[in-house]
């Protein structure tokens, strides 16, 4: 069988190509839909609790947000590149790595913090647990502000 082509590319791998971008632009709103509600919604909830209880649903909110933050970041990367791959346009791979870059900002900033906020040994009394629960927000939102950037690339 013939393939009709479309703009320069057999129509299957057109249809992996937009698969690629789909993908990778879905991760990408979901990223930043959680990534909103957190700055916005959870993390200012759970300061206005108080210190002690802020720090005793950091943890299991935190592990969740982790993986399904990272999963989307990471996968929205990969689908970017891949779309690049194919044959859409070099605004894909910066889109990407935009997204993707999401990663090593998190380990590099905001992981230390947290590990700060989940230590055992941190009295929820304390002015420390008090500035680490309200410093955190800052690398959160200047994290989470790439990724409507990213998304408007894609």
């Amino acid at each position: 069988q013939d393939l009709v082509l479309i703009s320069g590319m057999s129509y299957q791998w057109r249809i992996a190509d937009m698969l690629f971008e789909i993908l990778s632009t879905l991760s990408a709103g979901l990223f930043a839909g959680a990534a909103i509600y957190i700055n916005l919604v959870e993390h200012p909830a759970r300061v206005e609790c108080g210190v002690d209880l802020a720090l005793r649903e950091f943890a299991p909110s935190y592990r969740r947000a982790a993986l399904l933050q990272g999963g989307l970041a990471g996968f929205g990367f990969l689908s970017a590149i891949a779309a690049w791959c194919i044959g859409s346009s070099f605004w894909w791979v910066v889109g990407g790595l935009t997204l993707g870059l999401v990663i090593p900002f998190t380990f590099i900033v905001i992981f230390p913090i947290n590990n700060r906020l989940l230590d055992p040994g941190l009295d929820s009394s304390s002015d420390s647990a008090s500035r680490l629960s309200t410093r955190r927000a800052a690398p959160d939102a200047c994290a989470r502000f790439s990724t409507p950037t990213s998304s408007s690339r894609l």
